[in-house]
């Protein structure tokens, strides 16, 4: 009787434990706004294509262009605009690079996410960055 208590008890605590530490993310759109209108846009007005409305995309479309971490044709990560490395690299040029420096690579790609997929043309709130 007392093994089977102590397996059970020790078996709760295992599953407490679990899901303390598995608690999700909660993404925030507002700052995936901030930076993707701050980094995202300011290159891509400047270069000769134009500029990346979250609105021309479906939400099918941005999970699967973000699932496949596709930049500039292939040449280049979405994730690597995205880290820390690329943030500090362009900080002193750029304010939410510099506000988001310290923001973990994950949380940040998953607030851009949100943001994306909240303006899609299919969203809850279509958006465009003009």
């Amino acid at each position: 009787m007392k093994l089977s208590t102590t397996l059970t008890s020790a078996a709760l605590l295992a599953l407490l434990g679990a899901s303390f530490s598995a608690q999700a993310y909660d993404a925030d759109w507002k700052r995936g706004r901030v930076y993707y209108r701050s980094v995202c846009t300011s290159c891509h007005v400047a270069l000769p294509l134009g500029a990346i409305n979250p609105s021309t995309k479906t939400k099918a479309d941005w999970s699967a262009y973000l699932q496949a971490d596709k930049h500039a044709k292939g040449k280049e990560t979405v994730s690597k605009y995205v880290s820390k490395a690329y943030r500090a690299s362009i900080k002193s040029a750029n304010k939410a690079a510099e506000k988001f420096a310290e923001t973990p690579d994950q949380e940040l790609a998953d607030d851009i996410k949100a943001f994306l997929l909240k303006g899609a043309k299919d969203g809850d709130a279509p958006a465009s960055c003009s």
